[in-house]
C-alpha cells in the first residue's frame, strides 16, 4: 500500500497551517481574484484598517470594502462617496503594478504595494510606515548639515527602491509563471502520440518533442539544431521534400506517405510560420487507421458483390446440381472414350463453378464449416499447383503427406484457403530465394497436422504476440492484416488449433491442427423422404440417393411431407430443400421430425448469411447446393433436429 502524501493542499489541516503563516506577517495582505472578490487575508489586515468579520470573509466584494473606508472617513473628504468608489475600483481592474503612500484620518501613514497575478487578480502587501516617516522628519528638523536638496533626494531614492523592489517582485512572479507555462506545454507535446516540430528558414528542427522515434522508427530524438533531411534520411525526406518547398511558400498541406524503413503509414501536416518564415510540422503514425479503411472498402465491396450475386447464385446452384446428375447419369452410359472425356470434363467445370458460387457467397457472408469427404493426396496436389504458381523460380516448394490415401471430413474451401494463406505469407518471408516445406501428418490419432516451414528470418516477437489479431500486419501499406486472422477464424470454426514459432535452425513453423475424422465408412442404407418442389431436382437428387442404395419416397410441399411422415414410420432419413412451394418451409418439419428423432439434411442454394439459413443451420445439418453424391450421403445421417 503507498504512503500517504506528506502534502496535500487541499487539506484542512494545510489550509490551517498556510493562515497559521500568513499570520505571522507583520505586513497585512490580501489577495482579490479577477472579479475583485477577496480570495484571502490575514489577520493583520483586518486590525489595521479595523474591519467587521464580512469584509474580511473570503468571497468580500472590494467595493464593499472601499465603501466602507471611506464612509468611515479613512480617505478624508472624498466628496461623493459612490463616485470615489467607482473610481478606485476602475483603477484596481487595470490590475496595474503600483506602490503608493497614504495617510489615513488617524494620522496613521500606510504604503501599499500592489502586483498583478498571471491568472488575473492581484496581491498587496500593505506597511505601516508611521514611525519610518516620524524618523525622517525628525531627521529633517535635527540635520542641519543635510540641505533640503540632499534630504529630498534620500526621500526620493527611498520612495524610488520601494517602488522598484515592486517591479522586481511582480518580473519574478511574472518569469516563475512562464517558465511554468513553457514545462506544462512541453510536457503536453511529449505526452501526445504525434511529432511537432518547428523549422527555421534554414530548414533546421528549432524545437522538437521526443517523438520522432516512435512515429518513424529507427529515427534519432534529439534534433533539435539538425538539418530536417539528415534527421529523417534520404527516403522521408524525399516523399515529403515537395510539400514541405511548397510549406516554405506559404502553402499548408496535409499529406500521407508510407516510411519504407519502418513500412508505417504516415500522415504529415506543415504549416507555414508567417513571422519567422519557418514551418510547424505535425506528424502521426497512422498504420492501423489505413489498414482499417482497407478493410471498410474490402468490406463495401463485398456487400456490393453480396447484392449482385445473392439472387444469381440462387438460381446457377440449382442448374449446377442438375447437371451434376444428367452427366452423372450419361457418366453410367457406354458412350465410348470420347465421350467419357467430354462428360468427366463437364462435370469437372460444373463442379468448379459450384465451388466459385460457394466462395463468392464466402465472400459476401458469413462463413459456415461443411465437412466433405476430401481425398488428402488429389487435395494437397491441387494446393502444390496453386502454390507453385506463385512461388519465384528461386523458391522451391516441397508436399510430404504422412497419412497416404486417407480420405478424411474436411471443409475443402476454408482448409485450401488456409494452406494457401500460410505458404503466401511463406513466400514474402523468404524474398527472392528460399525453400518452403508442407507437411501432412496424424497426430496421436486425434489431429491432422498441417506444417509450412520456410528458410525466411523467422517472426518478429511482436508478430509472434499479434499475428492473428486483425488488422495487425509488418508489410506496411502493402498488407491488410486480415489474412492470418482468417487462418485463425476459419481454423476454430473448424475445432482445430494455429500455433506460430521460430525454429532454432532459422525460419518459421506456422502448424494448423484440425480434428481427425475419417470418411471411410458408408450408412446404411433405408427409406429416405425427398421433399423438393422441383421437378429437375427432384429427379437429380433422387438418383443419388439411389445410387447409394436408398430408398426414396417423394414430396413436393411440408404438407404431403407431414402427411407421408404420418403414414410410413419407416422412414429412416429426410431430406428437404429449405424453400417450397406455398408458406411453409423445409424448416417447418423440423419439429414433426425433432418428434420422431428422424435424422434430417436441409439442401438450399441462400447465401450463408440468410436468415432461413442460418435458423436452419442451428438445428439441423445443411447441404449448400450444388453438393456431390459423397457430401449428401454424409450429411443425411449426421443428426436429427434440435
Amino acid at each position: 500500500m503507498a504512503n500517504p502524501p506528506l502534502f496535500d493542499p487541499n487539506a484542512p489541516q494545510t489550509q490551517d497551517m498556510v493562515s497559521a503563516g500568513l499570520n505571522l506577517i507583520q505586513q497585512a495582505l490580501t489577495i482579490y481574484d479577477r472579479d475583485l472578490r477577496l480570495a484571502v487575508c490575514n489577520r493583520r489586515f483586518q486590525e489595521m484598517f479595523e474591519l467587521p468579520d464580512a469584509l474580511v470573509t473570503p468571497g468580500a466584494d472590494f467595493a464593499d470594502t472601499i465603501r466602507y473606508l471611506a464612509e468611515r472617513g479613512d480617505y478624508g473628504d472624498v466628496g461623493e462617496v459612490e463616485a470615489f468608489v467607482q473610481s478606485r475600483v476602475e483603477v484596481a481592474r487595470a490590475f496595474e503594478p503600483h506602490y503608493m503612500e497614504r495617510s489615513r484620518a488617524g494620522g496613521r501613514t500606510i504604503s501599499v504595494e500592489g502586483s498583478p497575478l498571471p491568472q488575473g487578480g492581484w496581491v498587496t502587501v500593505y506597511t505601516d510606515i508611521t514611525r519610518t516617516k516620524q524618523q525622517e522628519a525628525l531627521l529633517r528638523a535635527r540635520s542641519e548639515e543635510l540641505s533640503d536638496k540632499v534630504l529630498g533626494y534620500s526621500e526620493d531614492l527611498s520612495s524610488a527602491n520601494r517602488q522598484l523592489e515592486a517591479t522586481i517582485t511582480a518580473l519574478e512572479e511574472a518569469k516563475r509563471q512562464l517558465t511554468l507555462s513553457e514545462a506544462r506545454t512541453r510536457l503536453t507535446t511529449e505526452m501526445m502520440p504525434a511529432h511537432i516540430a518547428h523549422v527555421g528558414a534554414d530548414r533546421r528542427y528549432t524545437y522538437s518533442n521526443r517523438r520522432l522515434s516512435s512515429v518513424m522508427p529507427g529515427s534519432q530524438s534529439d534534433i533539435v539544431g539538425m538539418a530536417i533531411d539528415r534527421a529523417l534520411g534520404e527516403q522521408a525526406y524525399g516523399a515529403i521534400r515537395e510539400r514541405l518547398d511548397a510549406a516554405f511558400d506559404r502553402v499548408p498541406s496535409v499529406f500521407e506517405f508510407t516510411h519504407e524503413a519502418s513500412s508505417r503509414r504516415i500522415r504529415v501536416a506543415f504549416t507555414p510560420d508567417g513571422q519567422a518564415g519557418g514551418v510547424y510540422i505535425l506528424s502521426m503514425d497512422i498504420t492501423e487507421e489505413a489498414q482499417t479503411r482497407a478493410a471498410l472498402q474490402q468490406t463495401r465491396r463485398r456487400e456490393m458483390a453480396a447484392q449482385l450475386t445473392s439472387g444469381l447464385a440462387h438460381d446457377f446452384s440449382n442448374l449446377l446440381t442438375i447437371i451434376l446428375g444428367m452427366q452423372s447419369r450419361l457418366q453410367k452410359m457406354d458412350l465410348g472414350a470420347d465421350a467419357e472425356e467430354l462428360i468427366s470434363a463437364t462435370l469437372a467445370a460444373a463442379r468448379r463453378g459450384g465451388g466459385l458460387l460457394n466462395r463468392i457467397a464466402d465472400m459476401t457472408g458469413k462463413r459456415e464449416h461443411s465437412p466433405v469427404p476430401v481425398a488428402l493426396s488429389a487435395f494437397l496436389q491441387d494446393i502444390e499447383t496453386l502454390g507453385r504458381s506463385a512461388l519465384p523460380d528461386a523458391v522451391s516448394l516441397q508436399v510430404a503427406n504422412d497419412l497416404g490415401e486417407a480420405t478424411l471430413l474436411l471443409d475443402p474451401g476454408m482448409l485450401q484457403d488456409s494452406l494457401l494463406n500460410l505458404l503466401l505469407n511463406a513466400r514474402d518471408a523468404v524474398g527472392g530465394r528460399g525453400a518452403i516445406t508442407l507437411t501432412a501428418r496424424e497426430v496421436q490419432g486425434i489431429w491432422v497436422e498441417f506444417t509450412v516451414t520456410d528458410t525466411g528470418p523467422g517472426f518478429s516477437e511482436q508478430a509472434l504476440a499479434r499475428a492473428f489479431e486483425p488488422f495487425f500486419t509488418t508489410k506496411g501499406g502493402e498488407g491488410s492484416g486480415l489474412g492470418l486472422g482468417m487462418v485463425y477464424d476459419m481454423t476454430k470454426l473448424a475445432g482445430g488449433r494455429v500455433h506460430l514459432v521460430n525454429r532454432a535452425e532459422g525460419g518459421a513453423t506456422a502448424t494448423l491442427r484440425l480434428p481427425l475424422r475419417r470418411a471411410d465408412v458408408a450408412p446404411s442404407p433405408g427409406l429416405v423422404l425427398l421433399v423438393e418442389d422441383s421437378p429437375e431436382l427432384r429427379d437429380t437428387v433422387r438418383d443419388m440417393l439411389r445410387e447409394a442404395g436408398h430408398s426414396v419416397i417423394e414430396a413436393t410441399s411440408v404438407a404431403e411431407a407431414t402427411a407421408l411422415l404420418s403414414e410410413l414410420p419407416e422412414i429412416a432419413a429426410v431430406l428437404s430443400d429449405i424453400s417450397l412451394e406455398g408458406d411453409a418451409t423445409g424448416l417447418d418439419l423440423l419439429d414433426e421430425l425433432r418428434a420422431r428423432g428422424t435424422p434430417t439434411c436441409l439442401m438450399t442454394s441462400l447465401p450463408a448469411d440468410d436468415p432461413l439459413h442460418q435458423a436452419a443451420a442451428r438445428r439441423v445439418p445443411v447441404l449448400r447446393k450444388p453438393f456431390s453424391a459423397d457430401a449428401l450421403n454424409i450429411h443425411l445421417f449426421a443428426g436429427a433436429p434440435t
